[in-house]
């Protein structure tokens, strides 16, 4: 990110105008579909009970007031000016925030961390370690782990909440647009017609999520520009029509007399005014598939201007008309001429059903984000379109978020309760978003702590402001989002906790690698052909599953590979630097360690892909590792600096990096792998793969290098791939381990019922490593695995 600002676009070239036109135009549909949709029930649920719209006009006045600096104040210089700015590589949201934080200050909770990742493209300091590590606010927040923890629960907070405004705004949106309905029928006919019709509009909106948005969403853009032209349209001829005066409401002065006539009223109803941000989260949550100049474009041009002219032209409306039959017609349609009013409602059902569309869409990205934490049970992930990034479905979760939702819109029927429910869902999220960026304005930034501070307090006000008029409103709705939060943040904390416990009794129980070469001796193991991929959450020894499995059955495969996928603290991996390879034990054992790094929004690899892949990086390691031997060494193909087990090779980046114990060091050898001169070419034999599904085939094409200066080497190099080739076509076996997990004798009982009853229930009826890992199942071996935590 530029230091003087922490703007992460120096990866991005500069943008033409063009571009930046097209990126801002395509982000209407996926970023401000919320957004746009919130005049359908902002005043609604404003004047539902707590206040009622008199003579004197001072309380339409002062609820547009509020809506103005709101939606000034957080949208545009919150979100737009400051919070956009802070993007990990391009990525935005609470777990980017999180990830910078993680790197730029120890107090991640991630497992198996290693040196060699801080050396990948996409880790970027702001500055040097020596100056970053001189902030007094780092050291305090790195020496008390009880804060690592505080923090990672706020996250989980706020992902929570998001994954409640999943199932909270798409009942409100489409059951706001289609209330539209009540003002041509009778009251009878209209309790009886919109809840069904909501709930058909819901079903149909969840059914398509499998298909996936590509094949429709290019009609999400011009939806939503023709919401937003139509609702400026309206509002510019009610301000011209009814109020053209309407415009002075937007002193500040009024808000003052809404809050002095209308008291405690007038605060509660801040609940229904807020819902006027909702959305605006989305800006920095969707900024990895735009850019910071395309979003802020749309908003200011037009998002922003439309939204104004929409509220003042309700507002210009209501001002001159009091006697209504009820507050319960205080809403968009009253002030909608008659003679549009059908066309406005199709339009509003349509600009609904892209705003939902919109925060299913980031409820499914923040849960896929959670399980690269290890923060939520293991759950099916489906990438619905192989050309656009990011674009994914998750059938549990989405089949969960219809039946929440139907059930939202069945059990409070009303717009007061639904706003007061996702009001609180919303503001939570942002005030989490608050105090993240301050600590990412201190520690990323290295700004300082007084102006981190001075963030805090002034948008951190507001929002408390907003939270509590939300939080009052708890038996009105709002215990519906904390109730959702809380069984969701003991399930992603015990899901985590669980998981680091495990990872440290793996690691208090792995074997050494004498131990390993020991048993091959004593026990005559026996090397049956193939390849044995070995999966495990350690970067260094042999975990506990497999030295199990082989004292069981004294027999593993021709060429052994220990397989570590990790998550780490970066949006993306590269291609060319998600494999470290290195051996385990010397060349002649033919056993390999490979950990596959990924970013919290890498999409991961189906299984043959990846076996090509890795069958591919464990050629050109081998290639590699002769060649630094042969440059470095006497010409020892055995040498012992080379059976040390952390030995890693970053495989196509810097090939001849190692990384030494987690550390590393350059040996000051360029080497690329060419086709000439001592190359390797790797080719899958796809039409064989296809034809023989359970015969996959790998050639290696090894060249003749020009006058070897140890033609020892060459022909061991030779062998070893010959061997490599011919375990592939034997057949590859994934080797996972089946763990049931109870508390040591004598645990308390809260550890008791969260890892013996809550983890053991989750893990039982969420999907397995295997699924999360795509294994065959012809091809899969389990090891059963008690984990005494």
């Amino acid at each position: 990110m530029d230091p003087e600002f922490g703007v992460g676009m120096a990866h991005r070239q500069r943008e033409s105008w063009r571009t930046t036109l097209l990126l801002a135009y395509q982000s209407l549909g996926v970023v401000y579909g919320d957004l746009s949709i919130s005049p359908l029930y902002v005043y609604k649920s404003t004047f539902a009970e707590d206040i009622t719209h008199s003579e004197t006009n001072e309380e339409i006045f002062g609820a547009l007031s509020f809506i103005f600096w709101t939606l000034t104040l957080i949208p545009l210089l919150k979100y737009v000016t400051i919070v956009l700015r802070a993007d990990d590589n391009g990525e935005g949201g609470t777990f980017a925030l999180y990830s910078l934080l993680c790197r730029h200050a120890n107090v991640s909770l991630l497992p198996n961390r290693q040196v060699a990742d801080e050396e990948l493209s996409t880790y970027k300091l702001e500055c040097p370690p020596e100056v970053a590590d001189k902030s007094r606010v780092k050291e305090w927040l790195e020496k008390h782990k009880k804060l690592h923890t505080a923090l990672l629960v706020m996250v989980m907070v706020g992902t929570c909440m998001v994954i409640g405004d999943g199932v909270l705004t798409p009942a409100l949106s489409v059951f706001s647009a289609v209330s539209g309905l009540e003002l041509s029928l009778s009251r009878d006919q209209h309790e009886y017609a919109v809840i069904p019709i909501t709930c058909a509009v819901l079903v149909f909106l969840f059914a398509l999520q499998h298909y996936g948005t590509h094949r429709v969403g290019f009609l999400f853009a011009p939806i939503i520009l023709s919401w937003l032209l139509c609702m400026s349209a309206i509002g510019l001829y009610n301000i011209i029509r009814w109020n053209p005066r309407v415009y002075q409401a937007l002193n500040p002065s009024y808000m003052l007399i809404f809050l002095k006539k209308t008291r405690k009223s007038g605060w509660m109803s801040l609940g229904g005014i807020l819902l006027c941000m909702t959305g605006s989260e989305a800006m920095f949550a969707d900024l990895g598939h735009f850019s910071y100049s395309a979003i802020q474009l749309a908003f200011t041009s037009l998002v922003y201007p439309s939204l104004i002219l929409g509220y003042m032209g309700q507002a210009a409306y209501l001002s001159q008309h009091h006697n209504l039959d009820s507050s319960y017609q205080i809403g968009f349609y009253i002030a909608v001429p008659e003679c549009v009013r059908w066309p406005v409602l199709v339009l509003a059902i349509l600009a609904s059903v892209v705003g939902s569309q919109a925060i299913i869409s980031g409820t499914f990205s923040i849960i896929n984000q959670s399980l690269s934490l290890s923060c939520f049970p293991r759950v099916k992930v489906v990438h619905t379109s192989d050309k656009i990034h990011g674009q994914i479905y998750i059938p549990e979760i989405n089949w969960l978020l219809m039946v929440l939702c139907i059930a939202v819109t069945v059990g409070f029927r009303d717009t007061k309760h639904m706003g007061n429910a996702s009001g609180l869902a919303v503001i939570t999220v942002m005030l989490v978003t608050t105090c993240l960026m301050s600590l990412v304005i201190m520690l990323c930034w290295h700004r300082s702590p007084l102006l981190a501070l001075l963030f805090f307090l002034f948008f951190g006000s507001i929002e408390a402001l907003y939270f509590s008029a939300s939080l009052i409103k708890f038996r009105e709705g709002a215990w519906l989002p904390i109730t959702l939060a809380l069984i969701l943040v003991a399930i992603m904390f015990v899901w985590h906790h669980t998981t680091i416990k495990k990872y440290e009794f793996d690691l208090q129980n792995k074997v050494t690698l004498e131990w390993l070469l020991a048993l091959c001796d004593k026990l005559g193991m026996v090397r049956v052909p193939g390849i044995g991929l070995v999966y495990t959450d350690l970067t260094s020894g042999v975990p506990a599953n497999f030295s199990r499995f082989v004292t069981n059955l004294p027999a593993f495969h021709r060429v052994l590979v220990f397989v570590c996928v990790k998550s780490v603290p970066v949006p993306h991996v590269l291609p060319a630097e998600r494999y470290l390879v290195g051996r385990v034990g010397p060349a002649a054992h033919r056993s390999y360690r490979c950990i596959v790094r990924y970013g919290y929004r890498d999409v991961h690899q189906d299984v043959d892909s990846f076996e090509t892949e890795l069958v591919e990086s464990l050629a050109t390691f081998i290639k590699l590792d002769a060649l630094f031997r042969c440059t470095d060494d006497d010409g020892d193909g055995d040498g012992a600096d080379y059976e040390r087990e952390n030995a890693l090779t970053v495989v196509g980046s810097n090939p001849l990096r190692r990384h030494l114990g987690g550390g590393g060091y350059d040996d000051g050898h360029d080497a690329e792998m060419t086709t000439t001169g001592g190359g390797i070419e790797l080719a899958a034999a796809a039409a064989a793969a296809r034809n023989n599904k359970n015969k996959k085939k790998v050639r290696f094409a090894v060249e003749s290098p020009p006058a070897p200066a140890s033609p020892g080497v060459d022909e061991r190099v030779l062998e070893e791939l010959h061997e490599l080739c011919e375990a592939r076509e034997a057949g590859t076996a994934f080797i996972l381990g089946h763990s049931h997990v109870k508390a040591k004798p004598g645990s308390s009982l809260p550890k008791k019922l969260a890892v013996g009853v809550i983890y053991n229930f989750l893990r039982r009826n969420c999907r397995g490593p295997d699924v999360a890992l795509r294994v065959p199942p012809a091809s899969l071996l389990e090891v059963g695995m008690v984990y005494v935590l």
